[in-house]
């Protein structure tokens, strides 16, 4: 943000929507069993959000002169906040909305959380090994959401050990050459400061 406006973030928030599943799986499933009545992991989507604000940088702060502080921040932050009650009680009131009123009820409410964040962060944990469809191997994979309403999504893909993201944005959003230096440089400054350290 402080290179396309430097003043850009000191007046307003932004708030990360990171989406968790609250699926309870303990190993594989077969769609048989999920579909039984009172089956230990139903059939469906089973999500909670998690709001997450966007630190507000200043080219002064020691923590974003070290990529991996800021990066072990954000990440202490999201998994304090993954265990808060207030997690379970939105996993759970999307449950009862669903119940008492309908699908739709809990989709128009998803919408209007999506359309009051700034940005989503989709994460999924791939396949290990590599994968082959009617025996053509699969050289790698990625996924996002469409129709969705917010401003910026970020989805990331772990397959047979190599990440993949990917960076949804509305058009005219972002400079996307000056997105991509900027990601390019802070995944360098990542990589070297972790590699330093070791």
């Amino acid at each position: 943000m402080q290179r396309a406006s430097p003043n850009s973030n000191q007046s307003t928030g932004s708030t990360a929507l990171v989406l968790l599943n609250m699926r309870n799986l303990h190993d594989y499933k077969t769609v048989r069993d999920m579909v039984r009545p009172n089956s230990e992991s139903p059939w469906g989507n089973y999500f909670a959000f998690l709001h997450v604000p966007i630190a507000k940088a200043k080219p002064s702060d020691s923590q974003f002169s070290d990529p991996l502080r800021f990066v072990r921040k954000a990440g202490e932050t999201i998994k304090r906040k993954r265990s808060s009650f207030a997690v379970v009680l939105t996993g759970q009131l999307l449950e009862m909305m669903k119940k008492c009123r309908n699908p739709e009820a809990v989709a128009r409410h998803i919408n209007r959380t999506l359309r009051n964040s700034s940005m989503t962060i989709f994460n999924v944990i791939g396949p290990m090994e590599k994968l082959s469809l009617a025996n053509h191997p699969v050289k790698a994979m990625y996924f996002t959401v469409i129709g969705t309403p917010e401003s910026l999504q970020v989805t990331m893909i772990s397959y047979a050990g190599n990440l993949r993201v990917v960076v949804r944005a509305e058009q005219g959003l972002i400079d996307s050459e000056l997105y991509n230096r900027s990601l390019l440089d802070a995944f360098d400054m990542i990589l070297h400061d972790a590699c330093g350290k070791q």
